[in-house]
């Protein structure tokens, strides 16, 4: 919890050095603004290991496939990324190039997700009466 008030913290410093600089330089305050999100993200950084631990814990008790672990982590980089990414692009003004951004990692996600599809549909099949 002390974690979430950090980021709440920098959050809201982050906008009040945005309003009061934005005026005067707006250059600088997107700057800041980069700045602390990515602070923001350090700190959020802090939980992944509890993550990874819980998703090593689902993997070796269903005896998946270690390579669909890795892609799972993968999809679920790319759409933190992805949203970090079309963020930055609302906040300096470019809407459209946020969606085509948000776009762009849609389209990663799903092709990255057909190993995972694959592997469902093979068990189901395997399932199945024949």
């Amino acid at each position: 919890m002390d974690t979430l008030y950090k980021i709440l913290a920098v959050a809201v410093v982050t906008c009040i050095a945005c309003l009061i600089v934005k005026p005067v330089r707006s250059d600088f305050a997107i700057l800041i603004s980069i700045v602390g999100g990515i602070i923001i993200i350090f700190y959020a950084l802090s939980y992944l290991s509890s993550i990874f631990n819980v998703f090593n814990n689902i993997f070796h008790i269903t005896n998946i496939n270690s390579s669909l672990y890795a892609v799972i982590l993968k999809i679920i980089g790319i759409g933190y990324l992805t949203e970090f990414t079309a963020g930055i692009c609302n906040d300096t003004g470019n809407g459209g190039l946020a969606d085509k951004v948000l776009l762009g990692g849609k389209i990663v996600v799903l092709v990255m997700a057909l190993p995972i599809v694959t592997s469902i549909l093979n068990i189901v099949m395997e399932l199945l009466p024949l």
